[in-house]
């Protein structure tokens, strides 16, 4: 039996979990600040390190206490080392390394990404290989996994993460932060009348949404300036059915031009209901395999952390305390990096 205690920090939300042998969680906890940094209409990275600074301990103990264990019951530290927000980061990785060094616990410094990759090993192991659509605020990349912990990005986004986009049009449309949640109940009750640019229709496996958002942006400006209404639930459903064409044929191209068969999504724009039904469909006219994270298992959290540290502590790959924080860290550079896949 194995208890590993994971910590999230990467932006601005706080998490901690207790992970017992391979799926069984006997406590997540996740203090967010999204009524913080809603009246900024986004994250804020001083006072979301600052935030952090306050909640660390008051969320271990909770996780502890939820958990019905004691840090000296604990058999592994797991952390975010990246990428993420400086301060954020810093805050999750001290607090890991004190009580790593405190209770004479081994550390394991988790990649982000691998992170959400990983939210879909939650009921059963991922079958390989398979391509992974992360879809968030920061990341649009479609990664390759031809076996376990190897990971090859081939496609990413050239400009604006997709998640970014959404946020961007939402402060535009003046809707509550974060705006794509909003965006996607809107469009589910909207329709399709504005017309908008497709992005990068080039047949590469990059992404783009710099343009499409700037279509958003100018229209809406347009219609202001002129003092005429728009209707903000169809422009919401033309620019989601736009994002998601883009998404779904992209991802469709990537699994026919690999051979694979097997598609996961992960990242908080992986929730999107629209998305989902979009890719729901796509698949199962193409014969793939689809895998979705759980909703609770989109947004940032530390099970997700858990999961693929287990694999590693599994596979005795450990940090020392010299670890440090990675703000930009590749996600390929974990397949090489890994001791026990050489």
């Amino acid at each position: 039996m194995s208890l590993i205690l994971a910590i999230e920090s990467s932006c601005d939300e706080m998490a901690m979990a207790v992970l017992k042998d391979k799926r069984n969680f006997l406590s997540s906890v996740v203090a967010s600040q999204i009524d913080v940094h809603a009246k900024y209409g986004g994250v804020v990275p001083e006072i979301a390190s600052r935030k952090h600074v306050e909640s660390v301990t008051v969320v271990l103990k909770e996780t502890l206490e939820k958990a019905g264990v004691a840090m000296t019951d604990i058999d592994a530290i797991a952390v975010t080392k990246g990428p993420g927000l400086v301060g954020s980061l810093h805050v999750g990785l001290q607090a890991a390394k004190a009580l790593a060094l405190t209770f004479d616990l081994p550390l394991i410094g988790v990649h982000h990404i691998v992170g959400h990759i990983y939210s879909n090993n939650i009921d059963e192991d991922i079958i390989y290989p398979c391509i992974c659509l992360v879809v968030s605020g920061g990341h649009s990349e479609l990664v390759l996994m031809e076996s376990e912990f190897e990971f090859k990005i081939i496609g990413t986004t050239l400009d604006d993460a997709v998640g970014e986009a959404y946020d961007k049009v939402g402060r535009v449309l003046d809707l509550p932060y974060p705006g794509g949640p909003v965006i996607d109940r809107m469009a589910a009750a909207g329709n399709i009348t504005y017309e908008l640019p497709k992005p990068l229709d080039d047949g590469s496996l990059n992404f783009s949404f710099s343009g499409l958002k700037s279509a958003v942006i100018n229209l809406n400006h347009k219609h202001v300036q002129k003092n005429m209404p728009i209707n903000k639930d169809d422009l919401a459903a033309s620019f989601q059915a736009v994002v998601i064409n883009s998404l779904v044929s992209k991802t469709m191209d990537a699994l026919e031009q690999y051979g694979v068969k097997h598609l996961m999504l992960a990242g908080g724009v992986s929730a999107n209901r629209g998305l989902r039904e979009a890719m729901e469909q796509a698949c199962t006219k193409n014969s793939i395999t689809l895998r979705l994270p759980p909703l609770s298992l989109t947004g940032d959290n530390a099970m997700m952390i858990a999961l693929a540290a287990k694999l590693m502590y599994d596979n005795n790959e450990f940090s020392d305390l010299s670890l440090g924080i990675s703000p930009n860290i590749d996600i390929e550079n974990e397949s090489r990096s890994m001791k026990w896949k050489k």
